[in-house]
């Protein structure tokens, strides 16, 4: 394979160009877990919802022994399976004590949709670094080259500081930021002559 398609985004920041006519992406930043010839998979790590953490765990009936993370938003992380949790999270120092169904995002962090990992987070344990999502964004085969060759994104390299340290309002700006440009700059449409 030639061109966009022998690309591989794992590990990176995909930045929704102004002007995203799909209102999911619009102004978002995903996080990629994976991306192969097969398509690929994210997670948008700035569109927090009215659910916090703690609201989650009492859904599905668990206590939440983690004062640090009870006020913490859960996020929108893209529309399919908005009904299933996704938690992105730091990589486990020791690969073996992954949680039953974690994707290690090689170079990068871990995600994890089993119901171990919110065990752990109940009893004060897991992770110390999370962003909940319900929902993740995906990309069939091709889509998501065919949307960078439209100049629907921008990519760079992702910096878990902007996942887990800044607030979910600064997160485009700073994921900019790492490409060293100012949203200003960038135009709502393409010009012509």
């Amino acid at each position: 394979m030639s061109g966009l398609g022998s690309i591989n985004l794992t590990n990176q920041f995909l930045i929704a160009m102004p002007g995203m006519a799909d209102d999911h992406f619009a102004g978002s930043v995903v996080y990629l877990c994976e991306h192969t010839e097969r398509g690929a998979l994210g997670l948008v790590i700035n569109k927090p919802i009215d659910i916090t953490i703690a609201n989650l765990f009492e859904r599905v009936e668990m206590a939440l022994d983690r004062e640090d993370l009870a006020a913490v938003p859960v996020h929108f992380g893209g529309p399919v399976q908005t009904e299933r949790g996704f938690v992105l999270h730091d990589r486990p120092a020791d690969d073996a004590a992954a949680y039953a169904s974690s994707l290690l995002v090689p170079g990068g962090l871990a995600m994890t949709t089993s119901r171990d990992v919110l065990e752990a987070l109940s009893g004060g344990n897991g992770p110390r670094r999370v962003l909940i999502t319900l929902g993740y964004a995906g990309w069939g085969a091709g889509q998501l080259e065919d949307e960078l060759s439209r100049n629907g994104w921008l990519t760079v390299d992702a910096d878990p500081a902007i996942i887990f340290d800044t607030p979910a309002e600064q997160r485009y700006q700073r994921a900019l930021s790492l490409l060293g440009i100012d949203p200003a700059f960038l135009a709502q449409e393409a010009g012509h002559a």
